[in-house]
């Protein structure tokens, strides 16, 4: 879902071009996506975005994702954070890595604007009932960098956006593209934004599911289902693209139903860069790559506990985790070209960010002998 405020046109190009990547048969790994190909095929996870356009510098927004349908300071998720390069301002990272559990939503904005979402998460947190007498709340908060289209330094977001957000959460399909916290961003020097992917586990495996969500801000040399598609598309642009173009940051988000540790989890986190490396992307020096990844297994859950009384889970086994790590590799890499091919090209005063030409990929995509078209 999205809400935009009042004030300004979305100055995006027309959406006639925007599919997803299985539109143009581009399917990634081995296993098969969820029926939403999203990070809402996980049970109870919904997603919200508020889209902020306002006058003609403004163009940014923020993203949640809840773990749950329930009180999630109560019922606490198991969690972990993987840092690819750590040039970001990632809030909550450090009490997720200490106690290894989420006690709030998640919130993605721009760089500026972690402040705000974090006073939002935390009003927010304090008002759900059954949280009165809480006295600390660990807010999370990812970000990347929107300044090519957005006055950043503005900051326009405030906390009633996050609110917007919030509410606006849903268990459905996941918009994508140029929305919510991906509404100014880029990836590898085009337009990026707000994609999402899952995949099911056979039974054999363990018939679990992994959903991954991204928001785009970084670059690299764009590969696309093994093809160099940067290198063909840009010639002689691409080495000038690689430093400082290369710079931005990415936020990976994964949620899976499987019963696993926040140690596990951290394992888990690791392997969606993987899925970042996939899409050419190098983890550049002036870039924030992080993957946060919970589980929303009721078997792993954490409640408050009173003197005396102790958990007790049940979680999948080691040996039964290297089908999870693929699963979560093709996710992410798929989440990250949805991301683009669902944009929208965006203009403001402050810059332009064009969406990747789909006919031109689609040659660059053929050429390579198989074949990729519309659906």
């Amino acid at each position: 879902m999205q809400a935009q405020d009042d004030g300004g046109s979305d100055g995006s190009s027309s959406g006639t071009d925007r599919v997803r990547a299985r539109d143009i048969g581009i399917r990634p790994g081995i296993f098969t996506p969820g029926p939403l190909n999203a990070i809402t095929d996980i049970d109870g996870v919904s997603v919200g975005h508020c889209t902020v356009r306002q006058g003609e510098s403004i163009c940014t927004g923020v993203t949640v994702i809840r773990q749950h349908r329930g009180n999630v300071y109560q019922s606490r998720v198991p969690a972990a954070v993987a840092v690819g390069n750590g040039h970001g301002k990632f809030l909550g990272v450090t009490q997720i890595a200490e106690l290894g559990e989420i006690e709030t939503p998640i919130a993605l904005t721009n760089t500026l604007s972690v402040p705000e979402a974090a006073a939002a998460l935390i009003d927010w947190t304090l008002e759900q009932p059954g949280n009165e007498t809480v006295k600390s709340v660990n807010p999370v908060v990812g970000e990347t960098n929107d300044s090519l289209v957005n006055d950043i330094r503005a900051r326009a977001i405030r906390p009633h956006h996050v609110r917007l957000a919030l509410d606006e959460a849903r268990e459905g399909p996941v918009e994508e593209g140029s929305v919510g916290a991906g509404t100014g961003t880029e990836a590898f020097g085009w337009k990026g934004g707000i994609g999402s992917s899952s995949r099911v586990l056979p039974l054999e495996l363990g018939g679990y599911g992994v959903g991954a969500l991204i928001q785009t801000n970084y670059g690299g040399v764009l590969t696309v289902d093994g093809h160099a598609v940067g290198q063909t598309l840009l010639h002689e642009e691409i080495l000038p693209r690689i430093s400082p173009r290369s710079d931005g940051s990415v936020i990976v988000v994964l949620a899976t139903d499987a019963p696993l540790s926040d140690r596990d989890l951290g394992r888990l986190a690791r392997r969606g860069l993987l899925g970042l490396a996939r899409t050419g992307s190098s983890m550049a020096d002036g870039s924030g790559d992080y993957v946060i990844a919970f589980s929303t297994s009721p078997r792993v859950r954490r409640t408050p506990l009173c003197r005396g009384s102790a958990i007790a889970t049940t979680e999948v086994p080691n040996q039964l985790v290297s089908a999870l790590f693929a699963a979560v590799v093709e996710s992410v890499e798929e989440a990250a070209y949805n991301a683009m091919l669902m944009a929208t090209s965006v203009t403001s005063s402050v810059g332009t960010l064009e969406r990747i030409p789909l006919d031109k990929l689609l040659a660059v995509l053929n050429a390579g002998g198989r074949r990729y078209q519309r659906s």
